[in-house]
């Protein structure tokens, strides 16, 4: 339901009844609406554990098609609720809410220098931030796809596959810390 209507406008009776359950039921595990919509949050957010994803293999095309794939899996599977709560449609500038994103942006920055085969460069907080802001053209090209319908899949995962061959062949040497260097 939040997926499909802004936070405001859903209630803790409503949810409860899409779920079946006593709203009493939803308040003695979330404690109110707000919390259930942080572990909704969270969970939209939260990447699988690293030993449940097996790294891609092969030619650096092939792994960035795995990656991007593995992506675009994963935003399809939780379709528009993914894209309102990655994108702060949800309760607007909430600070638990950011705090929850800003930790998740994290986690996938340091997962996707291990997926590109590159995890000595998770250190780096200037390469967690290319890669953070990779992630927000994820962000906004699984908004096109999923809910304004104006990119399709396809052309979704040939942006994202050549932006992420090019941070990876052409920005990541460019700004990868030198020995000797603090970043």
């Amino acid at each position: 339901m939040f997926g499909e209507r802004p936070y405001a406008a859903v209630s803790t009776a409503e949810l409860a009844q899409r779920a079946g359950v006593a709203r009493g039921l939803i308040n003695h595990y979330f404690g109110n609406k707000r919390d259930l919509y942080l572990a909704v949050v969270r969970r939209m957010v939260t990447l699988p554990r690293p030993e449940r994803v097996s790294l891609p293999e092969g030619t650096l095309s092939e792994r960035v098609d795995a990656i991007v794939g593995w992506l675009l899996d994963t935003i399809a599977e939780h379709g528009t609720t993914w894209v309102k709560v990655t994108s702060h449609e949800g309760v607007g500038d909430d600070p638990e809410v950011q705090q929850i994103l800003d930790q998740a942006d994290d986690a996938a920055a340091e997962r996707m220098l291990v997926m590109i085969g590159r995890p000595e460069l998770a250190h780096s907080a200037q390469l967690r931030a290319l890669v953070i802001a990779y992630a927000g053209l994820v962000k906004v090209a699984g908004r096109e796809w999923i809910t304004r319908g104006t990119l399709t899949r396809d052309q979704v995962h040939r942006l994202l596959a050549d932006t992420l061959r090019t941070v990876i062949t052409e920005t990541i040497p460019a700004v990868e810390p030198r020995p000797g260097v603090v970043s």
